[in-house]
């Protein structure tokens, strides 16, 4: 596990992260794939060294403690040393592993290349938090090299496991004809703005960290049928600022889609809108979106499942453990083995044990999972987005080459 943040312990600023992940995500679900015998060595690496104290106290307290019936194995091997700080210890790291290993990389943006080509070049595994790298080059360079290495990349966009998600990209692809029109919308509270300060606007954006969610939807729907062609960018800017980050607050990324072979070269309309800035409310992200084909649509409300709660101390939530369920059995033991954010991780780890046991390829799921081959589009789409903010909203164009069908992106360029 290289990245020791949020998602993967909950640990943030010497405490549990105030978002809905206090937890963490993937530590916790490693933990339980321990105990039923589908991983067995467990590291975790961070740049700093002195933070492990911290953050194994934490996990005593969210994990251990919370989930005492599970029993659970929560030893892990750290890098760096205790004294040191390095922002290269994942080559240590990466040098501890043997081939065939799996490495899961919850980094800054900037940083997932470098630490998931190290891993390929390894003969690793890997799982990257999406977005998986923020140019097409990088992306179409980390595929070529799982190849040579004949290991499996993949990228961690859980919204395919979510089983609304699920049902409505089947439901896309089978019965509402091509594509016509997509307004998707995500949103955060604005302490995740002094939560990811270190990165925000240097690193990466909000379009970056949270349109790929539904831009990654939008790829896996459009099912080779459907490709983008140009991209035009706006944002708004003011809360950031006052907080001293020079960032953008709200990103939105308008999209011309051409559907080839769907509707014979019809167009189709896309706007992804992501912002950081949203005020408390009931959930920590608002998360929808509305999608037309040319025979139907489909509206979905991720965020309200029509499960509420009221506490003293917390007041009023809307709940969502199909996500993870945090919340212990009567037993005292974890019980969030059917939430899609664990789905996700238990996916991967099984085709790695799959292409280990010589049972499938890494090419194997390239039509089932999200792999580097099967996500490049969304890579295209958010780099473009980035160069047309830079270029105060010019629109960008989106290349292929060979014949009009084709649907595996080559480069972006500015429109004149």
């Amino acid at each position: 596990m290289v990245g020791t943040g949020e998602y993967t312990t909950g640990y943030v600023g010497g405490g549990a992260s105030k978002s809905d992940k206090g937890a963490g995500v993937v530590a916790l679900t490693m933990f339980d794939l321990r105990k039923k015998g589908k991983v067995g060595r467990l590291a975790m690496c961070g740049t700093n060294g002195a933070k492990f104290t911290g953050i194994r106290a934490h996990i005593a307290k969210v994990i251990s403690a919370t989930y005492p019936g599970s029993a659970y194995d929560t030893s892990f091997e750290s890098y760096p040393a205790p004294t040191v700080k390095s922002y290269t210890a994942y080559i240590e790291a990466l040098d501890s592993m043997s081939p065939g290993d799996a490495v899961i990389i919850f980094t800054p943006d900037d940083t997932h290349f470098d630490i998931a080509l190290a891993a390929v070049q390894r003969d690793l595994h890997v799982l990257v938090t999406k977005p998986i790298v923020k140019t097409l080059a990088h992306h179409v360079e980390l595929v070529a090299a799982a190849r040579e290495h004949n290991v499996l990349v993949q990228v961690e966009v859980h919204k395919r496991w979510d089983p609304i998600y699920q049902d409505a990209h089947d439901r896309i692809i089978t019965n509402l004809g091509a594509f016509s029109h997509l307004d998707a919308y995500m949103s955060q509270p604005k302490h995740q703005l002094e939560t990811f300060k270190a990165w925000a606007g240097r690193s990466s954006d909000i379009s970056y960290y949270l349109n790929s969610h539904h831009i990654d939807f939008h790829e896996w729907c459009a099912h080779g049928n459907s490709r983008p062609i140009r991209v035009t960018a706006c944002e708004a800017r003011g809360v950031a600022t006052e907080l001293g980050i020079e960032t953008e607050d709200t990103i939105t990324l308008l999209v011309q889609w051409e559907n080839r072979p769907w509707g014979s070269g019809s167009l189709g309309s896309a706007v992804y809108t992501s912002s950081w800035v949203a005020p408390r409310a009931d959930v920590h992200s608002q998360q929808r979106f509305f999608y037309m084909g040319q025979k139907g649509e489909v509206k979905v409300d991720q965020a309200h499942r029509g499960y509420t709660m009221a506490e003293d101390g917390t007041g009023f939530s809307s709940q969502n453990p199909l996500f993870m369920k945090y919340t212990p059995d009567a037993q005292g033991c974890f019980a969030g083995q059917r939430g899609y954010g664990y789905l996700s991780f238990e996916a991967f780890i099984d085709a790695v044990n799959a292409i280990r046991a010589g049972d499938a390829t890494p090419e194997s799921f390239d039509t089932t999972h999200p792999t580097g081959a099967a996500t490049m589009l969304t890579t295209a789409i958010l780099e473009a987005g980035r160069v047309s903010l830079d270029s105060v909203g010019r629109p960008v164009k989106i290349c292929y080459e060979g014949d009009e069908s084709e649907t595996v992106p080559t480069s972006i360029e500015l429109i004149a």
